[in-house]
């Protein structure tokens, strides 16, 4: 009898952030936004709408956002203080340590912004190889900065191509896990799409699995 083990199908999973891995928001620019209560200023809606339009790219939508939260004084505590209701998804620690004890590449690439990413999994950098987010500055005096969008984040399949072409992984061995609209274009493309508590129609349509159940174990079935 051989002994060989078979080559496992998929070698990397890429989470998105908001409404996947974190629990309690969809959109953390919605989140914090809100709590300052200027989620519905006619600047922000106007980017909104220029965005959706395509007048103007992601880019400069979250540039001209964090503006408005500059202008308005915003610090670290605010920012902190927002995230009170975000926590971690269920079952996603046991998930995610699961799939690195498989040997398996893991990455983020999402829209939301490090802050999150270091309350709710604080060792994020032992755990995951890549990580496509929103990093956000604040000043010697706690007050917001700027941030660094270093990628689109609602063209996702730029960054899953640039992470399978860095561990030469096809993109048929990669699974996407997300739950809104902006993951629609990484689950296109992915070997294997994962809508997960999904929020978005669009992306049900063209995922290969929808799981509604709340707990992040669920996926593992499927990998």
């Amino acid at each position: 009898m051989s002994t060989k083990q078979t080559r496992p199908k998929y070698k990397i999973v890429v989470f998105d952030l908001d409404g996947t891995l974190a629990d309690g928001t969809a959109s953390i620019w919605r989140t914090i936004l809100e709590s300052l209560g200027i989620n519905e200023h006619p600047r922000r809606i106007e980017l909104r709408d220029k965005f959706r339009t395509g007048e103007i790219g992601y880019r400069e939508w979250a540039e001209g956002d964090m503006k408005l939260m500059v202008e308005y004084g915003v610090n670290r505590d605010k920012v902190l203080k927002a995230l009170d209701r975000v926590k971690l998804m269920k079952g996603a620690r046991e998930t995610l340590d699961a799939l690195k004890a498989k040997g398996m590449k893991l990455a983020i690439v999402s829209g939301s912004m490090d802050v999150v990413l270091e309350k709710i999994i604080p060792d994020y950098k032992k755990l995951f190889d890549y990580v496509y987010i929103l990093k956000i500055f604040f000043d010697g005096k706690g007050s917001v900065k700027g941030i660094d969008t270093c990628h689109d984040a609602w063209n996702k399949d730029i960054a899953l191509r640039e992470i399978c072409a860095a561990e030469r992984i096809p993109l048929e061995e990669c699974v996407f896990v997300g739950d809104h609209s902006n993951d629609v274009s990484a689950s296109k493309i992915a070997g294997l799409a994962i809508a997960f508590d999904p929020k978005s129609d669009k992306l049900k349509a063209v995922a290969d699995v929808v799981i509604e159940k709340k707990d992040m174990r669920e996926i593992l079935k499927h990998i």
